[in-house]
């Protein structure tokens, strides 16, 4: 899997983690297809909106550098949560309630897509 590849599945596994875990997103509608349409939905907006501007490694860094694209990566990704949160109810059944939760959600997303890009295979940073 590429580097870009890592980062979609980082991204899509946080958005995940973030409206399973946290308290403060709710899935609106009784239907379990609504819920997973929801999280869908925000994990595509996430998924667009951080390619469109890319914050973050291109394969393995230091831990100064993961330092710095890591905040800078959070605060766009509480943006995007933050854009969501105001979104969700309009479009679709999404719920974002509270600072807190956007705050969480953008380090929880933000987290797991750095973790994945560090993972890289021997044999990928072999031919670079």
């Amino acid at each position: 899997m590429n580097d870009q590849g890592r980062r979609r599945l980082g991204v899509l596994i946080g958005v995940g983690l973030a409206c399973g875990l946290l308290p403060g997103i709710t899935l609106g509608g009784a239907e379990t297809v609504d819920a997973v349409l929801a999280v869908l939905m925000a994990a595509l907006a996430m998924t667009v909106l951080t390619q469109m501007i890319f914050i973050g490694p291109s394969g393995r860094a230091p831990l100064s550098a993961l330092l710095v694209l890591g905040l800078a990566g959070f605060v766009q990704d509480a943006l995007i949560w933050w854009l969501l949160s105001w979104l969700g109810p309009k479009i679709g059944d999404l719920r974002v309630e509270g600072l807190a939760t956007i705050l969480l959600a953008a380090l929880i997303t933000r987290a797991t897509t750095l973790l994945l890009s560090q993972l890289s295979p021997a044999a990928e940073t072999a031919e670079d």
